[in-house]
């Protein structure tokens, strides 16, 4: 390698950390100034083409158009993992919450010596923003309150344009450590629900905390439905929860207000367990879909009259 080209490799990295800054200061921006240019852009960045925002057609441009103009209240509720619970109640479906410790307005105001030897910490306003505990003996605390600390101040509105999240008041909530006794995470079963009705279940395995997963999707039939453009022909094959009914059942209750939901679901040992309802999955905008599933769910998605507040 001559001196030039590792002089050259050398500014690679300060030029990439210049780029992302900037590009993060203009996002913020666009979400405040001009969401609807900011959606335009980001979908054209994924898709390579604009799109149609005024007569929406595929799933992700249907999303857009609800994340822009149908900003309902209850999306702000059920969204914040801390005021959704109080919804569940409302519908007389407490059973599948997990059990609550506790929720603080602040990492310092958490006194870790009087929570139990198991449990998870979420930030109530975003996504990917956890902190599993299956050992407290173990947990690094200081850092615990670092990420913690992170997450409060991360206004995921400004990230995205996700409206609903600016609405939040961000918290953390202490809720029981979920083991279905696989020794791992617990499989996430994500219910894509369109107008009152659960469709399809994405099923998120292997996971990594607050990381990847891998994905599989099946049909209320529980047959493998091809989702992703890299699934194999006749999709990939998951064994069946022994909750299902149970999470389709609350799943529909669920749902019934919302255009669209996805609910996460656990199985645990027979038992269904509510994790969270997302309104917005990927920030709207995910072009490792089909262009079929695009279309099909994009079909299923009637959206209501607009509704900003």
């Amino acid at each position: 390698m001559t001196t030039s080209t590792r002089q050259l490799l050398g500014h690679i990295g300060p030029l990439k950390a210049a780029y992302h800054a900037v590009r993060g200061r203009v996002t913020v921006w666009l979400a405040r100034t001009s969401p609807r240019l900011l959606s335009r852009l980001r979908y054209r960045e994924a898709w390579g083409r604009w799109p149609d925002l005024d007569k929406p057609v595929t799933f992700d441009e249907k999303l857009l158009w609800l994340n822009l103009y149908w900003q309902h209240p209850l999306k702000v509720e059920c969204g914040d993992k801390y005021s959704m619970r109080a919804y569940v109640e409302r519908l007389g479906l407490s059973s599948l919450l997990p059990r609550a410790y506790g929720v603080f307005d602040s990492a310092e105001a958490i006194d870790f010596g009087k929570l139990p030897n198991r449990f998870v910490l979420k930030c109530t306003h975003g996504a990917k923003c956890n902190v599993f505990c299956p050992d407290r003996g173990m947990l690094d605390i200081a850092q615990a309150r670092r990420d913690l600390c992170r997450w409060l101040a991360t206004d995921y509105s400004r990230i995205y344009g996700e409206a609903h999240y600016g609405r939040m008041t961000p918290r953390i909530l202490c809720e029981e450590f979920l083991d279905d006794g696989t020794g791992f995470l617990p499989t996430d079963y994500k219910v894509y629900c369109f107008n009152g009705r659960p469709c399809y279940v994405l099923c998120c395995f292997d996971r990594v905390p607050n990381g990847k997963a891998s994905l599989a999707v099946a049909d209320l039939e529980w047959n493998p439905v091809v989702f992703y453009r890299d699934d194999p022909p006749g999709g990939r094959p998951m064994p069946r929860p022994e909750a299902l009914q149970d999470i389709l059942d609350a799943s529909r209750k669920l749902s019934g207000p919302f255009p669209f939901v996805r609910i996460d679901f656990y199985s645990i040992r027979g038992r269904a367990v509510l994790g969270e309802m997302t309104f917005t999955p990927d920030a709207c905008i995910d072009p490792t879909y089909t262009d079929e599933i695009q279309r099909e769910m994009g079909e299923r998605l009637v959206l209501p009259p607009p509704l900003v507040w």
